[in-house]
């Protein structure tokens, strides 16, 4: 008996794959909808359990911060279209969290039953489970390229100030043409591009503007004001 070969993960550099479906805002064509914007494509496990809810929670209350960085946020679980209606309904009527009460989902989530959108992009892990989705994160460009990715276990809630972190040190390393090094955050020191020529590894030693711990790790300051001025989508 044939089997179908699973379709191959999509790759950091990659296009994002195309897909369209019904969501609980319409029907969206991705990533054709988001061009100019930055999205994060996230799947859950499934409606109505309480990591998920906690997570849900939390991305609907930093959906202005987000926004205000040109990113858009789509979720994804294999659930049906009534199913994540009645499960956000109940949020926003009926939990409260660490103080989040009242909390309207806002962004599209997804409808998979045919777990195909989740197939495509990797998100079913056979070996965690072959029915939910794990707790994908995909962040992709304003072009629709795949630019991180980072998953997560069914058990385990995603810390969102990471991922916001993340989102600021992508487009500050595309905005500024830097790399940003561990545990940077907006304001802190960032990595100059290694020296091509013996000439500019040498100019790097001497300048005053950049501080080089040997020449192939120099950095400089960036602060924070200049960054979030950058990436902040203007009004």
């Amino acid at each position: 008996m044939e089997t179908t070969p699973p379709l191959p993960m999509p790759r950091i550099g990659d296009p994002a794959p195309p897909f369209t479906a019904a969501t609980t805002q319409g029907t969206i064509n991705f990533p054709a909808d988001y061009a100019g914007s930055w999205v994060i494509l996230f799947s859950h496990p499934a409606d109505f359990t309480p990591v998920c809810t906690s997570e849900f929670m939390t991305f609907a209350s930093m959906e202005k911060q987000f926004e205000e960085a040109n990113c858009k946020l789509v979720g994804l679980s294999v659930d049906g279209l009534y199913s994540h209606i009645a499960w956000l309904r109940t949020i926003k009527e009926k939990i409260e969290y660490r103080g989040m009460k009242n909390v309207e989902v806002r962004f599209p989530l997804i409808e998979d039953i045919t777990m195909e959108v989740a197939k495509r992009y990797g998100m079913i892990q056979p070996g965690e489970s072959s029915t939910k989705a794990v707790r994908a994160v995909f962040f992709i460009d304003p072009k629709g390229i795949i630019r991180a990715i980072i998953y997560y276990p069914l058990s385990l809630g995603r810390n969102f100030d990471e991922l916001y972190r993340v989102l600021i040190a992508l487009q500050t390393a595309d905005a500024f043409s830097v790399a940003t090094p561990a545990d940077w955050r907006p304001g802190d020191d960032v990595i100059v591009p290694p020296p091509g020529s013996c000439g500019t590894a040498q100019e790097r030693m001497e300048s005053k503007d950049i501080t080089c711990y040997d020449w192939f790790f120099c950095t400089k300051p960036l602060d924070k004001g200049t960054v979030m001025k950058t990436v902040l989508k203007k009004k």
